[in-house]
């Protein structure tokens, strides 16, 4: 890790991958690995623990021997449900650590220093909520989160009115980190078969 203060990484896997045929989109392969190790690969570098959001049996990621967590909320409120349950963790079982990082885990090619960056941004800026962005096109689910956000995440939860993440964190004061493009886009993400073949044709601009 290039930062001091302790932050724990929280990848998103909760989604319903309707545009995959549904199933776990992580577990999709890439050029030899699944989307999920290399999320793996490119996260546990950045953060002092590395937890799962899933829901479902945890069993079929036991070979990552991440912990994996389920949302607290039924019925699939989506990515800031995932939030939630990963503040709800840091809370209960890591009460010193202060920062939850987020990561999509359908977007491979994600910055090396993305933890860093964020981190950097939200001290410097005073802020409990970084982002990511790229092409000022932001990111949400690749987001820095203070502890502090768990209550009023929770309180929106609660409500049953579950917003966009997109919508729910532009409400929020925040900072905002770009990231350039070069060759690729850093954020780009696998929803699609389409998708997924563009990645492999990009695949050896990263590994």
């Amino acid at each position: 890790m290039i930062h001091s203060l302790p932050v724990a990484g929280l990848i998103l896997a909760g989604g319903l991958a309707r545009r995959m045929g549904g199933g776990d989109k992580c577990l999709l392969p890439l050029a030899g690995k699944t989307l999920l190790q290399r999320t793996i690969e490119r996260a546990r570098p950045q953060v002092d623990e590395l937890l799962l959001n899933a829901n479902g049996s945890s069993l079929r990621f036991a070979r990552t021997r991440l912990p994996v967590i389920a949302d607290e909320f039924p019925n699939n409120p989506g990515p800031l449900g995932g939030i939630h349950a990963g503040l709800h963790w840091l809370k209960r079982d890591n009460p010193d650590a202060e920062w939850l990082i987020s990561f999509a885990s359908d977007t491979p090619f994600f910055p090396e220093d993305l933890v860093a960056r964020l981190l950097e941004s939200a001290i410097s800026h005073k802020v409990q909520l970084s982002l990511a962005s790229s092409q000022n096109r932001l990111h949400p689910t690749f987001a820095l989160w203070h502890a502090s956000l768990l209550s009023p995440i929770e309180q929106q939860l609660a409500s049953g009115e579950i917003p966009r993440l997109q919508d729910w964190v532009a409400q929020q004061r925040h900072s905002t980190v770009e990231f350039a493009i070069g060759e690729y886009d850093p954020f780009f993400n696998i929803n699609t078969p389409q998708d997924l073949y563009t990645a492999e044709s990009k695949i050896h601009l990263v590994d």
